[in-house]
């Protein structure tokens, strides 16, 4: 499919074909697309729980047992659910590791450039953290740049994807010890293949968007 093609074909399904599961091949695919998503000076802040087993579904459904009981099918019957996670402090320790991990890749061909990285991931930290006192607002944004980017991707892959925060994340904090590892949930998103009676095919329910005179300014 090309582009546009994939973004009329993808929708937020809403009911998943159990019997259809998503290939070891596709699966490689999507943790390289969690893993090269963009973020703000390549802070990377997030972590991913990857359910594929009914016994690691039935562990993110921790998350929908109180008010989101509407959403435990769309895990349970999807092939594999990604449970996004947000860091919720970017301490020097965590820039340093940064800085090794890209300095052992190549990306510094001296060491004054690599100090010119630190001091600026480090200023752009340092001004969310004490000036703009959203530090963890501003890593969680760079989490949902990588759920958009997810959610195009694995549409080219033909694979469907339901992006939810209707969860209980401080459930699902507990069930997996996200805070003691620095941690947050944030958003579940379920992978696998629509069911024909998928009310919300775009077969049977078109998508609707705004039109573009109202969204866009051209100059």
């Amino acid at each position: 499919m090309n582009l546009k093609e994939t973004l009329n074909w993808r929708y937020t399904t809403k009911a998943y074909d159990p019997t259809k599961k998503i290939t070891g091949k596709d699966m490689e695919e999507i943790k390289n697309l969690l893993r090269m998503s963009p973020s703000s000076t390549n802070l990377q802040p997030w972590h991913f729980i990857i359910a594929e087993t009914k016994e690691g579904k039935e562990r993110i459904t921790k998350g929908t047992e109180e008010n989101f009981n509407f959403n435990t099918p769309k895990i349970l019957d999807a092939s594999a659910v990604v449970l996004f996670c947000a860091r919720t402090s970017a301490d020097d320790s965590y820039m340093k590791h940064l800085l090794d991990v890209e300095d052992k890749d190549g990306r510094y061909p001296n060491e004054e450039i690599k100090k010119g990285t630190f001091g600026g991931r480090k200023l752009f930290a340092d001004m969310h953290q004490y000036d703009l006192k959203d530090l963890q607002h501003w890593m969680e944004k760079q989490v949902y740049l990588n759920i958009g980017q997810f959610l195009l991707g694995v549409g080219s892959l033909g694979i469907d994807a339901t992006p939810m925060e209707g969860i209980d994340v401080k459930a699902l904090d507990q069930e997996f010890g996200l805070r003691a590892k620095g941690y947050t949930a944030l958003v579940a998103v379920s992978l696998g293949y629509r069911s024909d009676s998928d009310f919300n095919a775009t077969d049977k329910t078109p998508k609707s968007r705004l039109p573009q005179h109202e969204t866009m300014t051209i100059i």
